[in-house]
């Protein structure tokens, strides 16, 4: 059997856009809703979920208004709705029958809006298929948090979605706001004027204590397994991609963008220390040598340790020298070296002070385009991000070299009936019977992640 190259695949959507095609092939070209109210809908109402609606908000000269919200947990979505109500008063407008429950709850969420409406999707990444499908379906723009995807199979439903959604006019935007930056955008037109010559090599880090709930133990038993792992959902690889995925794409996407290409192949090292009854999936170290197709190499870093020396920060180095820029993708610092010595004597070029956010700013942007009907889509390119992070966290978990093409159409899928999840539902990861669940083992399990 043939199996598609990347490119190949890149120019076919599949038959699984099919399924997500039930509203039409065009959107009309709606502005918001009749009275010029564009509405939201919010699907996944932690932290990050309640910071974007807290973006949407506040975009400035328009009216926008947050109608209904969903989650699988009513405390979350209790609390969440708490607090932007406190802080946005009657731009909250989610009565107790426009707060949905369950994991179905994201389709009555979705049915309060219209089309030309936003739906923002901050659940754990492995639904972020399901819920995008049905957006598709609705005619409704999308906000999705990154990653988007988990897994080689997932990742081929969303690139066939983001050919639908584009088809359909739709507007996307991807929580990848490194690429918003404006630090970021001021130093890569420096790249592109030549300023550090021909790239050479990257190297990215991100080494801190553990974040999120990248370490968990055995279930304590007050809630089921699947209600669990998806809690803490930081753990376990089948709903977020584990840590590697939610939180090092951010550099590892910056740095593919720096260089305008995706790599081609990835191998890596990692490993589990001082874990003890901790039974989530991560590795507490990683690193990941990527290739490009011509050669050059970008290296990661990447440590949720205590006690260790933190970095959060990328370098690009060039025939004429190196740049430098360090923190989330918000204001950053960003400079350019006329040598490979990161001293302050030998800086050439620095960003402009600026003061703006880029969790706003790509709310501007999407807001602006849905307004007037400008092109915006980040959901392809949030695909591949995804997938190039799932590359280099499979090439540490089976001790293999991993090929784009290779996760892409690798046949396992973590969590292959997420769509048809129910409260009562068994997890997708077993427990063992020491509460444990399966850990990568390079070496042994060589041609999948567990």
């Amino acid at each position: 059997m043939n199996i598609p190259t990347r490119r190949e695949f890149i120019k076919t959507t599949g038959q699984f856009a099919a399924a997500a095609a039930l509203a039409g092939t065009m959107i009309p070209k709606v502005h918001a809703a009749e009275n010029n109210t564009l509405r939201l809908a919010l699907i996944g109402c932690g932290g990050r979920g309640t910071g974007a609606v807290r973006n949407a908000l506040s975009v400035p000269n328009v009216h926008v208004k947050l109608t209904a919200m969903a989650d699988v947990f009513q405390d979350r979505l209790a609390g969440s709705h708490e607090r932007l109500l406190k802080q946005f008063g009657r731009n909250v407008d989610v009565p107790p029958d426009r707060r949905f429950i369950g994991f179905d709850a994201y389709r009555a969420a979705m049915d309060c809006l219209a089309p030309g409406d936003v739906a923002i999707f901050a659940s754990p990444p492995a639904f972020r298929w399901v819920h995008f499908g049905y957006a598709i379906a609705k005619g409704l723009h999308v906000f999705m948090e990154k990653p988007t995807t988990v897994d080689g199979p997932s990742t081929r439903k969303m690139l066939a979605l983001a050919a639908e959604s584009e088809k359909k006019g739709l507007k996307v935007g991807v929580g990848l706001m490194a690429r918003h930056c404006p630090a970021r955008l001021e130093m890569i037109e420096q790249f592109r004027g030549g300023r550090i010559g021909e790239i050479i090599a990257l190297r990215t880090y991100r080494m801190h204590g553990p974040v999120g709930s990248f370490a968990s133990r055995v279930n304590p038993g007050e809630m089921s397994d699947l209600h669990y792992q998806i809690r803490r959902f930081h753990g376990f690889l089948w709903a977020s991609g584990g840590a590697y995925s939610d939180f090092y794409i951010h550099n590892i996407d910056e740095c593919c963008w720096f260089k305008d290409a995706w790599p081609v192949s990835a191998q890596a090292l990692g490993g589990r220390h001082y874990r003890g009854d901790f039974a989530d999936q991560n590795f507490d170290t990683y690193s990941v040598e990527y290739a490009f197709a011509d050669g050059t190499k970008l290296f990661l870093s990447g440590r949720s340790i205590e006690g260790c020396a933190n970095e959060f920060s990328s370098f690009v180095h060039g025939t004429k020298g190196m740049s430098y820029n360090s923190g989330p993708g918000q204001a950053g610092k960003c400079c350019i070296y006329k040598a490979h010595n990161a001293a302050e004597d030998e800086i050439v070029w620095k960003s402009s002070p600026r003061p703006e956010n880029s969790y706003q700013t790509e709310w501007n942007l999407l807001i602006d385009a849905i307004r007037n009907d400008k092109p915006y889509n980040e959901a392809r390119r949030g695909a591949e991000a995804s997938l190039v992070s799932s590359m280099g966290r499979m090439a540490a978990h089976t001790g293999q070299i991993v090929t784009y093409d290779q996760i892409l159409n690798h046949d396992h899928e973590f969590a292959p009936d997420v769509d048809k999840l129910t409260l009562d539902s068994p997890a997708p990861l077993p427990a063992g019977p020491d509460g444990k669940y399966p850990v990568p083992q390079p070496g042994i399990v060589t041609t999948r992640e567990y």
